[in-house]
């Protein structure tokens, strides 16, 4: 039976409600109302029809989204297993080290980045060589492994640390190596932390554009380049619609994240 809520718990709960309206839904509305209207404010389905001529930018942000996900999972498992075996005191320190970055704001992280990459940055004075790395493909999916690779540490590892001791030894008493352990037991218990993380950033790979402007220099487009010039040139329209399909993605994902993850995953939205 249902308890039906008291008059000072609306009334607590009416700033929450009255901030998600204003910030999220009313912009949720006034993006539709831009996708499927032209510049005159008539109705139209122009502005949808038109997004074929952005697939190839769609195409070459989920590419590099996807390698950039797979690259963070690559390197955030390992981490995030090694994290889980380590001792409290050590899990503690290991987490804030790997949080220290994001305590600075993304746009110094990226200069930072473009410091140390740069034709005459860091990197290149250290090694005294001449490669250009600013510009490319491989610096904007280096930016994104930096920035993002929280996301894929912490859900998994949490995942990790909640798996029941007693299976560890059961593997091992069964004849398991550590290997064996982790292929057959740890990583199938993962699984939705896993999808947590690859969910967590793939999403915000495939919108960025900050990353791709600085470490991309201007050499190609990703689709989060594509909506802010759409909306600073006053194509408020096309810019909406392209919105509107990345919201529609964002949701798709946020939807399977939901599906395949559970308490000990970590992470429900």
């Amino acid at each position: 039976m249902k308890k039906k809520r008291s008059l000072m718990q609306y009334i607590c709960a009416a700033p929450h409600i009255f901030w998600a309206v204003l910030f999220i839904v009313l912009p949720l509305i006034i993006v539709l109302g831009y996708a499927f209207t032209d510049a005159d404010g008539n109705f139209s389905f122009s502005n949808i029809t038109s997004l074929t001529d952005y697939a190839p930018i769609f195409g070459l942000s989920l590419e590099l989204a996807i390698i950039a996900t797979a690259v963070c999972l690559f390197i955030g498992y390992p981490l995030a297993y090694f994290i889980a075996k380590a001792k409290p005191r050590t899990q503690k320190i290991l987490i804030m080290l790997l949080m220290l970055p994001m305590w600075t704001n993304l746009l110094i992280r990226t200069y930072s980045i473009m410091a140390i990459l740069d034709d005459g940055g860091f990197l290149n004075s250290l090694l005294n060589t001449s490669f250009h790395i600013v510009g490319t493909k491989g610096a904007v999916i280096f930016g994104m492994v930096y920035d993002f690779l929280p996301y894929m540490v912490l859900p998994i590892y949490t995942c990790i640390s909640k798996i029941d001791k007693n299976m560890w030894e059961a593997a091992a008493d069964l004849g398991c190596s550590p290997v064996t352990t982790l292929v057959k037991v740890i990583f199938p218990l993962s699984m939705s932390g896993i999808i947590s993380g690859v969910t967590m950033v793939l999403v915000p790979s495939i919108s960025t554009f900050y990353i791709s402007q600085k470490l991309g220099g201007g050499t190609f487009e990703l689709i989060g380049d594509t909506i802010e010039r759409q909306f600073v040139t006053g194509a408020l329209n096309v810019g909406a619609a392209i919105s509107l399909v990345m919201m529609i993605l964002i949701l798709i994902s946020i939807g399977i994240m939901n599906k395949f993850s559970d308490e000990d995953g970590g992470i429900i939205v």
